[in-house]
């Protein structure tokens, strides 16, 4: 009997294997994350749950993530209740349209093939 052996992984961050774009919907922030390479895609939505958002987010005052899978683009959206201080109209904040609130994702830690690592990393 023979044991394939898994290929050694890198825990690199997010922006290393995928880019982001980010967007208000009122008090919700929309980013969609989309793998550079497609054969990412099973690997970061085993480490990229709702709830690790989520945690990521807590500091902002985020309530909940759903997460929307879009496989055959690849990418994932992901929809985040109450992180922009109300919005663009009720908020001070200085980026109320939320597009800057993709970094706090692309700076998670995922493991992930060397392959799909971009080569400028």
């Amino acid at each position: 009997m023979t044991h394939s052996t898994p290929a050694p992984s890198q825990r690199v961050a997010l922006h290393s294997v995928a880019h982001a774009r980010a967007g208000d919907k009122g008090n919700r922030l929309n980013v969609c994350v989309m793998p550079y390479n497609a054969q990412a895609f099973e690997a970061l939505s085993l480490q990229l749950t709702p709830e690790r958002v989520l945690q990521a987010y807590a500091h902002r005052g985020a309530t909940s993530v759903k997460r929307y899978d879009l496989p055959l683009l690849p990418a994932f959206n992901f929809v985040i209740d109450n992180v922009l201080e109300g919005g663009v109209n009720g908020s001070l904040n200085l980026d109320g349209h939320g597009k800057s609130n993709s970094f706090i994702l692309l700076g998670l830690t995922v493991d992930v093939l060397p392959e799909w690592v971009l080569a400028s990393q």
